[in-house]
């Protein structure tokens, strides 16, 4: 008996804290709500307030009951909010003035609530599809400055509609002069001054009867006021100080054969944009303020079904001719701050909602215009603060830039062409950001950083001499034609200031993604790399970002793909130990032939020293005839062939000279042009005397002079000889 008397007792706390709390969010919802229906339903709308009024507080218990009974957050409060009462109010005022443009006399009402129902049926559909589709989340793929844009442009709209509210008339350059009297002045002033007021008190504390206290506050000290300088309550109406007392709020549902017959149809495609408008706004409301209460209490929500039943309440809301809204963060915030955490809480608030439909439209009649409009004033300004002044903190210079372009757009042209021109700058503002993103990550060598595979003494110290042929670059960041064009002429530079560079690793393991253009800044690096021989190595590289670049041809031979970075440097490793073995083994080779043909180690050295290794290809010209004989060659390895000019125009074959051979050295001696031209016939390795060294040799190092000469004439008399042997047999 004692359990279940604790948990009933405990099940009556928390009902209790549930009500506190929705009737704690209530008071904010019936407060806003008023200024919500002045907003949508003022200057010629204003004589159908009343309707404005029960729309308000309908659409207001249903998203609170429908939300509640839905929500992944339980304590959830929504409602009609600020930004989607200012694109609703666009979207009637919108109507209204094509209406009467084309007949003054039109009727207003029906085709006004038509409209505010449509909206927000379509909109509940489409956050349906989006919580369905699970879409909802590519709202987030929107560039900030484009969001910012979008909603400092909604709270500016918000005080021209608190203008409009106060005054009786819309803020442009054409009613200007309008505003040039001293009551406007005066009236403006005061809703100025309550803004202040709201700013200065309920703005730090967020208290939930704060807000209601200083606007009866306000009610008062009008009302004194007014008592003082002798105005009547009736003179104050007629003044425009106060608003018209209204009839009771009246419910009007127009889908009527004959409303819907007569409604204005062709007028829609005009207000496609602001339908639009209404959507994005709902949407985008509906997920960032659910985000922003994850983030206060610290609970996770389900986005798509918060879309899903937020666009359920929005159908049952517009079926009955109201508008958009959305959960709410200050009411939300403010319920579960006060100890609500069920949904007993939005239910209280959807009572209370419908309780003020008898009871608010009276009370309009004793309020003066400029409290309300200076509520409505305090929150479009809050918002304005909150993207123009607070974002400059948060974005860069161009970003900012782009918010205020976006913002002066939306407001001159509309919310469609305000988002399209946003999101092409949005994007080309991340274009020229992400272009300034340095592509390379760091950058290593191969005698810095190497393979975990433990190495003989002998092969560490080769790695050590000559790891420096091996050079990595670790790549970062989604890889398009900024940075990858930025990566190219680094890569260019790079093969420049390193001629003896053998391997060139990229690591993209911290690559995002590549796209086609960037295909084709590495398909100018692999030319450039080939150009000096230079082999090609990617690691970790995705499967997409291997499609990107297999589609410029970049992946063919020379480019070699490898899964790991340690496996990547081990196979470099090898290529450079086994490369100077084989150097090492060819120097020997080519100390051992010169020092035969010198008779001394000493010698052979000094002119190892004073030549310089080349390596030819099959078929490719060593010298050509006519040229300047500045050098000799040294046939290490390979096959080259003594070429001549056939009368034909063709070219024939008079000799062909293999390993430990020489060619040029006749021209060397005496500076005649080369008589014939030099072919490689097979892939050949040569060392190369060029007539500078030869003649430092024989200034520097006589004794190996007259060895070359000796040399010289040597291979010449051979060359003689086998020339007299082919005669004599000719002869026979």
């Amino acid at each position: 008996m004692i359990g279940r008397s604790l948990y009933f007792g405990s099940r009556t706390r928390r009902a209790i804290n549930d009500v506190l709390g929705g009737s704690a969010a209530s008071v904010l919802s019936i407060t806003f709500g008023l200024s919500y229906a002045l907003l949508v339903f003022a200057g010629p709308l204003s004589p159908f307030l009343s309707y404005g009024v029960a729309a308000t507080f309908i659409s207001t218990a249903l998203l609170a009951a429908v939300i509640a009974l839905g929500s992944s957050l339980p304590f959830a409060i929504a409602g009609p909010d600020s930004s989607t009462a200012a694109v609703m109010g666009i979207l009637a005022a919108s109507l209204v003035e094509r209406m009467i443009a084309i007949d003054p006399s039109a009727p207003l009402l029906a085709p006004v609530l038509i409209t505010l129902g449509l909206s927000t049926i379509i909109t509940g559909f489409v956050m349906c599809g989006l919580g369905l589709t699970r879409m909802g989340r590519a709202i987030r793929y929107v560039p900030y400055p484009v969001v910012g844009g979008f909603l400092g442009a909604t709270g500016l709209l918000i005080v021209l509609g608190a203008i409009r509210v106060i005054t009786g008339n819309s803020l442009h350059f054409d009613t200007l002069p309008l505003f040039a009297n001293l009551v406007t002045i005066l009236e403006l002033s005061a809703a100025a001054a309550m803004a202040l007021v709201l700013y200065l008190t309920w703005h730090r504390s967020r208290t939930a009867f704060g807000l209601p206290v200083i606007l009866i506050g306000g009610v008062i000290v009008a009302h004194l006021a007014f008592w003082i300088t002798g105005i009547t309550p009736e003179e104050a109406r007629l003044l425009g100080w106060t608003f018209e007392r209204p009839p009771g709020a009246t419910l009007m549902l127009p889908w009527h054969a004959d409303e819907l017959r007569r409604f204005p149809w062709s007028m829609v495609p005009d207000l496609l944009g602001h339908l639009v408008a209404v959507v994005f706004v709902t949407a985008a409301s509906t997920l960032f303020n659910t985000t922003g209460v994850e983030v206060a209490v610290h609970r996770e929500a389900n986005l798509e079904r918060e879309l899903n039943v937020t666009g359920l309440a929005n159908i049952l809301a517009g079926a009955m001719a109201s508008y958009a809204g959305c959960i709410s963060i200050s009411r939300t915030i403010l319920n579960f701050s006060t100890g609500g955490r069920g949904r007993l809480s939005g239910l209280t608030a959807a009572a209370a909602a419908l309780l003020m439909l008898a009871v608010a439209p009276p009370l309009l009649g004793f309020i003066p215009k400029f409290v309300l409009g200076g509520l409505l004033l305090y929150l479009g300004a809050d918002q304005l603060h909150k993207w123009i002044i607070e974002s400059r903190k948060r974005l860069s210079k161009t970003e900012y830039i782009s918010l205020l372009a976006i913002i002066v757009i939306i407001v001159a042209w509309g919310f469609v062409p305000g988002i399209l021109i946003g999101v092409i700058i949005g994007c080309a503002t991340f274009a020229l950001s992400a272009s300034r993103i340095e592509a390379i990550k760091f950058s290593f060598d191969g005698s810095e950083y190497r393979s975990s595979l433990d190495r003989s003494r002998d092969d560490q110290d080769t790695l050590l001499a000559h790891g420096g042929k091996i050079r990595g670059l670790t790549l970062q960041s989604y890889l398009f034609f900024g940075s990858a064009n930025r990566l190219y002429q680094h890569v260019k530079e790079l093969l420049q200031q390193n001629p003896e560079l053998r391997y060139l690793l990229f690591d993209f393991k911290l690559v995002t993604g590549v796209d086609s253009s960037a295909a084709y800044s590495f398909a100018q690096i692999k030319r450039s790399a080939h150009e000096v021989g230079v082999e090609l190595v990617l690691v970790h590289l995705s499967e997409t970002a291997e499609k990107a670049l297999r589609s410029s041809d970049f992946i063919t031979a020379g480019v070699t793909i490898i899964d790991e970075l340690d496996h990547a440097l081990e196979w470099c490793e090898n290529g450079i130990i086994a490369q100077h073995q084989d150097l090492a083994l060819e120097q020997a080779d080519l100390r051992s032939w010169f020092t035969r043909i010198l008779e001394s180690e000493h010698s052979a050295d000094e002119l190892i020293r004073r030549c310089q290794r080349i390596e030819v290809e099959t078929d490719e010209i060593i010298v050509r005839a006519g040229d300047p004989a500045d050098s000799m060659h040294f046939i290490l390895d390979g096959r080259v062939g003594v070429m001549v000019p056939a009368d034909d125009g063709r070219t024939t074959r008079v000799r062909s000279l293999g390993r430990y051979t020489t060619i040029g050295e006749m021209g060397l001696v005496s500076r005649s042009p080369r008589s014939a031209t030099i072919q490689a016939e097979v892939a050949s390795v040569l060392y190369v005397l060029n007539a500078h060294q030869f003649d430092a040799i024989k200034t520097e190092d006589p004794q190996l002079g007259q060895k070359l000469l000796t040399y010289f004439v040597s291979v010449m008399a051979e060359r003689l000889a086998f020339a007299n042997r082919t005669i004599a047999v000719l002869r026979r």
